[in-house]
């Protein structure tokens, strides 16, 4: 981190010097007693044009000092992402007795800016917080979440809460007014719809946020577990009519998920569930989990162009794994009392890799995936782990846990070098190894469904939060196959030992053929991109620029870099196949392939001395082996 000039830290400390220590205070830590009264929230979001929510809450006061807090760590994103930069136009004001309609003023904390300090007159029992949440006009400001069919209302976006208290035990009735004829969907309970204002049932400020809405014109909604006592809901809004339309066959491999993840679990934590589903080119994508639904966002095509959205289709078993793995059991670092306590993120490994695991299990199991695409979908993933992630010479995986919190999400250069949330795919491999020690070592007798059984499927029906630690995660293995579980996770999550052993375990490895899988065709195709990973070593998008550079690779070593434009190939205009065509050329010839590059505002000519043709990650059986994959991808009875 650089050093601040001198006159600023002058500035600084004259600042806090000359400051009310109160407003320089750290906020108190969280107490587990009720907050005394009911909030109610009302959301206005039918400013569409310009992208806005308007807020106005309602929060019983006492006279005297009062902190109110903007959400800040978040469940799901493990980092303080909450979106304060988006916030504007605060005003509190005065209700009740002599204070009515008075406007107080509030300071922001400056060692903690997502807070606000006030003073409540006497006479005030309550206040009015307004202020309106500014969403991205386009993808360049962030997550766009607001369009002109669709919105997607997550609750921390606009609310606030008083510091102090558990979230859990502040009570809030919310309420949304959309659009005209708009429909929505949502975990909340309750609902009453007067004209197109919809009120829910009073919930904990801790279930509000992990209740997140979606809305629009164009809304589905499909039945996935007909006749339960236990709904379970997709809930799909799309940019046009026609891309709500599913067959029959996408709808029966869309309810064996559910039925697929009940024999994994054997359990729900939830009373209904509801999958949040958009199909937009407008609307951003998203995944994130939640206890009781969760936001899922893809292309207009997931029905209408079914073979081409091959890629997707884990989305859904990701998310809905998460209210197992993430919601009721969680990480006990990352099960905090409030929205503004700081999380760590020790355990994701478990809490996104065994995810990720299971979400492409699932996928396969329910027929959302073949088998052949869910081996396709691996092979990418072990190709990454062992021709593509250098940074992993110097960085541990355990390490990556705490990327979250360090980039952000950020986009970076030179992922393969600098890694990022590793802990998603690296650990999808631990656990895959996992597994198949688990079935080698019983002689196919246990395996990790076993330790999702005995690990997520206690007390069913409730969804009270049950933290874990990683001695928690070793007691459960050993108690499923007996072995030293600890040193086996401890030596892959610190960098003592490879995370890619798991595929050769289920009897299958990794080769390179020179036609791409037919998974990653219809990825690399729906985004119009071209993958040489394997072969000259980066990926380049639909507009002819390098979006990723392999470290040390061929094209790196010629000095290619990410962020550079390609416009010819051996003095031809640049297109995929001319690129593919002088591989293959200069696979039986001597001569480099000559790469005309834009660098900014410069054209240079590289030579890539490479002769090694095109290279396609896929799995083959290993001969003699016992085949695990089959039996994990196959659906459970």
């Amino acid at each position: 981190m650089s050093r601040l000039p001198r006159a600023l830290l002058v500035g600084v400390a004259v600042l806090l010097l000359s400051t009310p220590p109160v407003l320089c205070a750290q906020t108190a830590a969280p107490q587990a007693t009720p907050y005394p009264g009911i909030l109610t929230l009302d959301v206005d979001a039918t400013d569409l044009s310009h992208r806005i929510f308007r807020t106005r809450e309602r929060i019983p006061v006492q006279p005297g000092p009062l902190t109110l807090l903007y959400p800040r760590w978040l469940p799901g994103n493990h980092s303080p992402t909450g979106p304060i930069d988006k916030i504007a136009g605060i005003r509190i004001t005065a209700h009740d007795g002599s204070g009515n309609g008075q406007r107080i003023d509030w300071v922001r904390d400056p060692l903690d800016v997502y807070a606000f300090k006030l003073d409540v007159p006497a006479g005030v029992s309550s206040i009015e917080v307004s202020f309106d949440d500014l969403t991205p006009t386009d993808r360049s400001q962030g997550r766009v979440v607001m369009t002109p069919a669709m919105l997607n209302l997550q609750w921390n976006a606009v609310a606030v809460y008083p510091a102090g208290h558990d979230t859990n035990g502040i009570t809030i009735v919310p309420s949304v007014k959309l659009p005209p004829h708009w429909q929505a969907a949502t975990a909340l309970d309750g609902m009453v719809r007067d004209g197109d204002t919809l009120r829910y049932a009073a919930v904990s400020f801790e279930t509000l946020v992990d209740s997140p809405m979606y809305a629009g014109q164009n809304f589905r909604q499909i039945d996935l577990d007909p006749g339960a006592r236990v709904p379970v809901r997709l809930d799909v809004f799309a940019d046009d009519p026609k891309q709500l339309e599913a067959d029959a066959h996408q709808i029966a491999v869309h309810r064996n998920l559910v039925q697929q993840a009940y024999r994994l679990f054997a359990s729900h934590h939830y009373d209904h569930y509801d999958f949040l589903f958009s199909l937009s080119d407008q609307m951003s994508g998203n995944g994130l989990e939640h206890h009781r639904s969760s936001e899922d966002g893809v292309g207009t095509g997931y029905f209408t162009e079914w073979d081409s959205h091959a890629a997707d289709r884990d989305l859904l078993p990701h998310e809905f794994t998460h209210s197992w793995n993430g919601k009721f059991r969680r990480g006990a670092d990352l099960a905090t009392p409030n929205f503004n306590v700081p999380m760590q993120d020790s355990l994701l490994w478990v809490y996104e890799g065994q995810t990720q695991y299971w979400g492409n299990v699932l996928a396969g199991r329910s027929g959302l995936r073949t088998a052949g695409q869910s081996r396709d979908a691996l092979a990418l993933v072990v190709a990454a782990y062992t021709e593509n992630r250098a940074g992993l010479s110097w960085r541990a995986l355990q390490d990556t846990t705490n990327d979250p919190i360090i980039a952000m999400r950020r986009p970076k250069p030179y992922r393969g070098w600098q890694l990022s949330e590793d802990y998603y795919s690296g650990g999808q491999l631990i656990w895959l190894q996992v597994d198949a020690r688990l079935r080698g070592k019983s002689g196919g007798r246990r395996s990790l469904d076993d330790f999702a059984r005995a690990f997520f499927g206690v007390d069913n029906g409730r969804w009270t939060v049950k933290p874990y630690t990683f001695d928690d995660v070793v007691a459960t293995l050993n108690a499923v196959v007996a072995d030293d579980w600890a040193t086996f996770l401890r030596a892959r999550l610190d960098g003592r030992a490879p995370i890619t052993g798991g595929v050769q375990a289920a009897g299958w490895k990794v080769v390179y053929v020179d036609k791409p899988n037919d998974f990653a065709k219809a990825a690399s195709k729906e985004g119009g991109g071209a993958d040489f990973m394997y072969s000259l070593g980066f990926n380049i998008d639909k507009d002819g620029r390098f979006s990723e550079v392999r470290w040390d690779g061929p094209a790196f070593r010629a000095g290619v870099g990410t962020g550079m434009q390609l416009v010819a190939v051996d003095d031809r205009e640049y297109k995929r196949d001319s690129l593919e065509d002088a591989v293959k050329a200069a696979k039986t010839g001597k001569a480099p392939i000559t790469l005309l590059v834009k660098d900014f505002d410069r054209y240079r000519t590289i030579a890539l001395d490479y002769h090694g043709g095109l290279r396609y990650p896929r799995l083959e059986r290993i001969p003699g082996t016992t085949d695990w994959l089959t039996p994990i991808y196959t659906a459970r009875k």
